[in-house]
Order: structure tokens, then C-alpha cells, then sequence
């Protein structure tokens, strides 16, 4: 097996920081650097060892207009790369699989893509 550089980009080192800013909104910033260590310890070492291991990203079909329009828009940058996607425990992982190269494209909290329906209409 040829062996895989695992590349962060900046966006996803942004999104690191997002979640740690999301975890102690939460009151669990202790939190964080348990996410750390499993992301440095268990994920990045499963990926370089089956770096096809995520689950093929371009193979779904989004369910609104808003998501076709980012999916057609990374499947148009990815070129030759596969664009996976990687869960573990509370977290997705977007990477783009390229040769020998691995990019981590995003991470995020299962929550953070949800929407915040309290934050944006006052209770009664």
C-alpha cells in the first residue's frame, strides 16, 4: 500500500475552532481536547491506513435546491479526486481522497448542522 499524506486545509482548522467555540457555548470545553485525540490518534491513523474507508460523498443526492447547488459545485472542483466523508462519534468529516494525497476538506458537530429555530423566533 502506498503510503497517504493527511493534509488539513485551513478550512478545516477553521472548523476546528468553530468547534471548540461551539463546545464551550455548550459548557463542554473540556471537551475539545478529547475530540483532538481521537481525531489525531484513532481517525487520521484509520485513514491513512484505508484512506477509502468514508463513505463515497458524490454517490448521494442532496434533497434541496440549496444542497444541489453545493454538491454540483464540489463534485466541479474535485476534478480527479473521490470526496468521502468519514463519521466518528458526534463528528462528519469531509475529505477528498487525491493519489497518495488526503485532504480534510471540513469537520463538523452533528448539531452544528442543524438549524437553530429558537435563536430565530422568540418563544411565546
Amino acid at each position: 500500500m502506498a503510503d497517504i499524506s493527511v493534509i488539513p486545509t485551513l478550512n478545516f482548522q477553521r472548523n476546528l475552532d468553530e468547534i471548540e467555540a461551539f463546545l464551550a457555548e455548550r459548557d463542554e470545553a473540556a471537551y475539545f481536547q478529547h475530540v483532538l485525540d481521537r481525531l489525531f490518534d484513532d481517525v487520521i491513523a484509520n485513514l491513512e491506513e484505508f484512506p477509502a474507508m468514508g463513505r463515497d460523498f458524490l454517490l448521494g443526492q442532496p434533497a434541496s435546491v440549496e444542497g444541489l447547488r453545493i454538491f454540483k459545485r464540489i463534485k466541479s472542483k474535485a476534478g480527479n479526486a473521490s470526496i468521502r466523508e468519514y463519521i466518528f462519534d458526534q463528528y462528519l468529516i469531509l475529505y477528498a481522497l487525491d493519489g497518495n494525497a488526503l485532504h480534510l476538506l471540513s469537520i463538523k458537530h452533528h448539531a452544528q448542522l442543524s438549524f437553530d429555530l429558537t435563536g430565530h423566533w422568540p418563544a411565546d
